[in-house]
């Protein structure tokens, strides 16, 4: 090998960091661990398609829209297709939901609780519509144990699905940028993996991340500043003022890739309500819960303003919700200026 070529002294794959995980669990039987394979193999597939996107026939649009009147674009239902089979030959995974998909879809019907534990939720491409344009974009996900005492109390299959952030078993993101990493937590600490394409592996990058009490960036799209709450235009304005820094703008367009940005270097990502939205843009249920359980493990906060993200209990599967995440320091201004406001 080049002696300019950095290789560590070990290599520890996705795979064998969630099977050391579950070894601190005695009772863990194993099933858990295969169905986070599902999601990995699937981020491979994924990753491979979004690098060859100007090159195989899946840029542009699908020639129709979503359940929420948004234009569908190829790789979003490509994508979208590649996590549902993956998760479907896992075995153990009851439901799944998706930005994708008007209503829940039951994809096991197994004979024991065992075969139909978990429920799956995701946003399959997020950010799909800067794909033609070579912006990062990535899929968000987070998972579930089924509760078969909320379906007893509805005819609705995705009552089930309808949980509070609180009781996720794991959530993660993976960005496809310019290396393609997946980020996820169980609960005990936020890890990072970056795909390394040579061997078909994600090796981990780093563990236990956490997020700067303070960050240098806000990121929000200001084209509809005019229209946010006074408290986060005030936010804002001080955000310009030598008091503050001041601080520097930055905005993808991607989730995720926002997130991402801010969960290594701190800082403010604002997706406030505004007149057009006044329920805020971003889906509860599979955009702000993952990220707002990632967010909080990593030693940052999520809220829509007045609730913490991961407190709400959704009510359709794609409820809508302004989402404010970021560091301690940042979050904490925030809320003075929605105070002074209220």
């Amino acid at each position: 090998m080049s002696d300019n070529v950095a290789t560590p002294n070990r290599f520890v794959t996705i795979q064998e960091h969630i099977i050391n995980e579950q070894r601190q669990h005695p009772a863990a039987t194993g099933g858990f661990s295969w169905l986070l394979s599902g999601i990995t193999l699937a981020a491979r597939i994924i990753s491979a398609n979004v690098r060859r996107a100007g090159i195989i026939d899946v840029l542009g649009d699908a020639g129709a829209a979503n359940v929420h009147g948004e234009q569908q674009q190829k790789l979003d239902l490509l994508a979208n297709k590649t996590i549902e089979l993956c998760l479907g030959y896992r075995g153990n995974v009851a439901m799944i939901a998706s930005e994708e998909l008007d209503e829940a879809k039951v994809i096991t019907r197994g004979e024991t609780e065992e075969d139909r534990k978990y429920i799956v939720v995701f946003d399959p491409l997020d950010g799909s519509s800067n794909i033609d344009v070579n912006v990062s974009v990535g899929t968000i996900f987070s998972i579930f144990q089924r509760d078969p005492a909320l379906a007893k109390k509805s005819d609705d299959q995705a009552a089930e699905i309808l949980q509070p952030g609180i009781k996720q078993l794991a959530a993660g993101y993976i960005v496809y940028g310019s290396s393609t990493v997946l980020v996820y937590t169980t609960g005990e600490g936020v890890h990072m993996f970056t795909l390394d394409p040579s061997v078909g592996a994600f090796i981990l990058h780093s563990e236990d991340i956490r997020m700067p009490e303070k960050g240098k960036s806000y990121s929000v799209n200001e084209g509809n500043a005019n229209s946010f709450p006074r408290a986060v235009q005030k936010f804002l304005e001080w955000c310009k003022t030598e008091e503050a820094g001041p601080y520097s703008a930055r905005y993808i367009g991607s989730l995720v890739a926002d997130f991402h940005r801010t969960l290594l270097k701190g800082g403010i990502f604002l997706y406030p309500a505004t007149a057009k939205s006044p329920n805020g843009k971003l889906r509860l249920l599979y955009e702000a819960n993952p990220i707002a359980f990632l967010a909080e493990q990593a030693g940052g906060e999520a809220t829509d303003g007045q609730t913490r993200i991961l407190e709400k209990t959704p009510k359709s599967l794609h409820e809508r919700t302004p989402l404010f995440v970021g560091s301690k320091q940042e979050m904490e201004r925030l809320r003075r200026f929605i105070r002074d406001e209220a």
